[in-house]
């Protein structure tokens, strides 16, 4: 087999400083990404034992940082970074079975029990099939005790199908089925990485209906059970758990165009042609912005698909019929946000994620208002949604385009698209291009000068004022010291 998609100096480094007979084998996800020619930067390799140790020894051949994994299943990780900025990812694990083939036997799903000898890399060592599997695109269990001992494979199993185009054989659906129960006793921590890893992928959506189709997604996000069946007014024209699944897709249509690759010809029609023409110049600013991320171990890019998964969470709970017969749900981003940040408390994310989920849902529908207006968003409007919003404005912009093209679907009129467009580039034109003007102007007086120029005492009050004047910087009324101090007497005056 060829390793042409691998970086073929770093496996000859490693053969370099171990001893010649030491067997070490390339298993797993970089084996199967081989067999479909995939780039790969995660490479799993197997010793018989001291995985730990080869992992620092390899570090120190290529100037790479190196930490214990899992000390107890002796596991090292070595992470390094190329001349060309690469980072490469390398496991080292010890055989947890007796042998290599008991150990692959072992593995989740035969697709993932594959290995090369990387001394001699012409054939593969295969017991399970998992190259036929792979080739025939069906998922198949290594045997009934995969599942049995980590019922967590129910989700990395839907994940594997979404992205390899696999189709669950009924023997390993029966089986994943059949685990359910234990996934309730799985660890949050190891929930949300996988839900995490899920969303991250090309098609989160297509993972997502897997698991409801298993029945797991209602054990871990039970919430979203109340979605099915709510029919809305038009013009929306799914009920809220198909339009929620269907806002999940469009923003994931959205950060694809929006890629800094992406030269926009991909659009699939006219509404999306729209988007790379009104918004293409920011791709480089929003995949940057996606990719930071609040944890080192997980991409914004996922928490804001988890957002979109939560923004009409709390639609059961305030739907209401008008006398007209007209559905409303009134405040819904309100409830939703609560209910979003208990998620993301049992989720155990970060304080830092939790905040930005919960303002993701609550300030989702404020783009599309201000688009309702049928005017440009003044200065004075942009200042204050991104008061309300901060960094996060950004994820909601992207989060109201998906919620109107699954909202209208193929009956998107073009006018309300292409004025929704138009307030979604001066949000993000504001943001990326006239911060000091629009959202952030530099203070022109503080508490201080305050209490001195007008001998006011120390207290709320002087916050207050400080946060009009800054509005009103903001809004353009406001340029100078002068004016700014002028402002505050009239409004002392007033008050």
């Amino acid at each position: 087999m060829s390793f042409d998609k691998l970086n073929s100096q770093i496996l000859d480094q490693i053969l370099a400083v171990l001893p010649a007979d030491i067997p070490i084998y390339l298993v797993g996800g970089a084996v199967r990404d081989l067999l479909l020619n995939r780039l790969t930067h995660d490479l799993d390799f197997l010793v018989p034992e001291n995985a730990i140790q080869i992992s620092r020894t390899v570090a120190n051949s290529l100037s790479g940082g190196v930490y214990a994994l899992d000390p107890q299943r002796d596991t090292g990780r070595v992470i390094i970074t190329t001349q060309a900025n690469e980072r490469y990812f390398l496991d080292f694990a010890s055989f947890r079975g007796v042998d290599l083939e008991s150990d692959l036997r072992n593995r989740d799903f035969t697709i993932n029990a594959i290995a090369l000898d990387i001394r001699e890399p012409e054939s593969l060592i295969d017991p399970l099939g998992g190259a036929r599997d792979l080739q025939n695109k069906q998922l198949r269990l290594c045997s009934p005790a995969s599942i049995e001992n980590d019922p967590l494979r129910i989700l990395r199993g839907a994940r594997l199908a979404s992205e390899f185009d696999l189709r669950i054989l009924p023997e390993t659906r029966h089986k994943l089925r059949q685990a359910l129960p234990g996934l309730s006793k799985i660890s949050p921590e190891r929930v949300r990485d996988e839900l995490f890893r899920i969303l991250d992928g090309r098609k989160p959506v297509v993972a997502l209906r897997a698991l409801d189709l298993l029945g797991a997604l209602s054990i871990i996000l039970p919430e979203l059970d109340a979605l099915k069946g709510v029919t809305q007014s038009p013009p929306h024209h799914e009920d809220v758990w198909s339009h929620t699944l269907s806002t999940v897709q469009r923003l994931t249509d959205l950060i694809d165009l929006l890629q800094p690759e992406s030269d926009g010809e991909t659009a699939e029609n006219l509404a999306m042609g729209l988007v790379s023409l009104r918004l293409g110049r920011y791709r480089q600013q929003l995949s940057n912005h996606l990719t930071e991320g609040l944890h080192p171990d997980r991409s914004l890019r996922s928490l804001l698909l988890l957002a979109a998964l939560y923004h009409d969470v709390s639609k059961p709970a305030t739907r209401q019929v008008d006398q007209d017969g007209r559905i409303r749900f009134l405040e819904h981003e309100q409830l939703g946000a609560q209910l979003a940040h208990r998620r993301g408390s049992l989720l155990h994310l970060s304080n830092a994620e939790t905040e930005r989920l919960t303002t993701i849902v609550r300030q989702h529908m404020r783009p599309l208002l201000l688009a309702q207006t049928g005017e440009a968003p003044t200065r004075r409007a942009i200042y204050r949604f991104f008061r309300a919003t901060g960094p996060a404005g950004v994820d909601i912009c992207l989060l109201s385009l998906a919620d109107s093209l699954a909202t209208y679907g193929v009956g998107l009129p073009q006018e309300i698209w292409s004025r929704h467009l138009d307030v979604i580039r001066s949000l993000l034109e504001a943001w990326w291009e006239q911060p000091e003007e629009k959202v952030t102007p530099p203070a022109l007086l503080d508490g201080h000068d305050l209490i001195r120029a007008f001998n006011l005492s120390p207290g709320p009050e002087i916050g207050r004022l400080l946060e009009l004047i800054r509005e009103a910087q903001a809004s353009g009324e406001i340029t100078e010291r002068a004016e700014a101090l002028d402002y505050a007497r009239a409004w002392l005056g007033k008050s």
